[in-house]
C-alpha cells in the first residue's frame, strides 16, 4: 500500500502537475489517492493568513493546512478519515490539505539561494506536504529527516541543488 498523490493546482500545467505527483509516490502508505491542493498567493494572502492562523503577523514562504491529524510514517486508512474523503464512488481520494505558497517569497528565495524559481516552487510545494503528512522541523532529528525526504523528492524531479 504506497500512495499516489493528485494536486488541484490551476496555475501548474498538466506535465507540472503530474511530475510532482510522481516524485511524491512512497511518502506515505495510504489505501486511497492523496489529494492535495496547491495555492499561490500574494505577501498580503499569505501574511493574513499567518496572522490569523498561527498568530504569526509577518509574511512568509509557504503555509500547510493539513485535513487530517497524522503521524509521520503511519499507513493513512480511509476508514479512519471517511470525513476527508473526496470524489464518487470508484474515484474517491483522501483529500491531505491544502498548500498556500507566496509568489512573491518564492522569487525572492530563488534569487537569494541561487536556483530557479520552478525549483523554489516544487521544493516549498513538497515541504507543505510533508508538513500534512506529519512530518515536522521542530527539533534538529526531525529537521534532518524532513530536509531528507525533501531532497529525495526534488531529486527525482531532476531539481537537486546546485
Amino acid at each position: 500500500m504506497t500512495s499516489k498523490f493528485e494536486v488541484d493546482c490551476e496555475e501548474l500545467s498538466p506535465r507540472e502537475r503530474s511530475a510532482l505527483c510522481a516524485s511524491l509516490e512512497g511518502l506515505a502508505a495510504c489505501d486511497l489517492p492523496l489529494l492535495f491542493e496547491l495555492l499561490f498567493v500574494s505577501e498580503e494572502e499569505i501574511r493574513t493568513l499567518n496572522r490569523e492562523q498561527r498568530k504569526i503577523d509577518r509574511v512568509t514562504d509557504v503555509l500547510s493546512f493539513p485535513s487530517m491529524e497524522l503521524e509521520k510514517g503511519e499507513p493513512i486508512l480511509s476508514e479512519e478519515h471517511g470525513e476527508c474523503i473526496d470524489g464518487e464512488e470508484g474515484e474517491e481520494k483522501l483529500f491531505l490539505g491544502s498548500v498556500a505558497i507566496c509568489k512573491e517569497r518564492a522569487r525572492e528565495q530563488a534569487e537569494e539561494y541561487g536556483h530557479s524559481y520552478e525549483r523554489e516552487i516544487c521544493y516549498l510545494a513538497v515541504h507543505g506536504v510533508l508538513h500534512c503528512l506529519g512530518y515536522d522541523h521542530e527539533t534538529e532529528e526531525e529537521r534532518r529527516e524532513m530536509r531528507e525526504k525533501e531532497e529525495s523528492v526534488m531529486q527525482k524531479l531532476g531539481l537537486k541543488r546546485e
